[in-house]
Order: C-alpha cells, then sequence, then structure tokens
C-alpha cells in the first residue's frame, strides 16, 4: 500500500486562528475566489447580504491567478488589512 500526502508545501509554517469580529457592521470583508464558472454571481449576491443584512462596510472582491493553487503573496499581503476573509470556491 502506498500512501500520498495531499499537502501542497513541505514543511508549511502553522499559524494562529484569527481574533473573532465582536461585529460585521462597518468591518471590511475580503473575498478570495478560485474564478471558476459561475462564482461572479454568488459572490455578488454574497455582497449584497453582507452589506444589507449584516451592515459590513465593504466587500473587497479578489481572485486567484490560478484556481488550483495557493494565492499569490501579493493578495494575501493584501488581506492584512481586511477585517474578515473568505475563501470563496465554485464551478
Amino acid at each position: 500500500m502506498r500512501v500520498l500526502d495531499p499537502s501542497h508545501e513541505e514543511g508549511a509554517v502553522g499559524f494562529a486562528l484569527a481574533t473573532r469580529l465582536a461585529a460585521l457592521e462597518g468591518a471590511t470583508v475580503g473575498v478570495i475566489s478560485n474564478g471558476k464558472e459561475g462564482t461572479k454571481g454568488f459572490f455578488a449576491a454574497f455582497e449584497q447580504v453582507m452589506k444589507n443584512r449584516y451592515g459590513v462596510g465593504e466587500v473587497v472582491l479578489r481572485t486567484k491567478s490560478n484556481y488550483s493553487a495557493p494565492a499569490d503573496a501579493g493578495l494575501l499581503e493584501e488581506a492584512k488589512s481586511w477585517d474578515a476573509l473568505v475563501a470563496g470556491i465554485g464551478d
């Protein structure tokens, strides 16, 4: 029997979970999409729900350069300025 390791990178560093937001009202929420078919309509609707129902101040929509690879370093750097992040996938 051969066991395969599905992880992308060797020696990936650990990370701590982000502190939970007290509220979404006025927050900046980023969405990183894989860019596959159907995600644009879904995330447009998601943006409206976030703003209208939860009072989110801004939704930043970004798409990875390659749907099957990790997000680019520049995108992850930009995400540091967001209050919350949603990693979205779709087909």
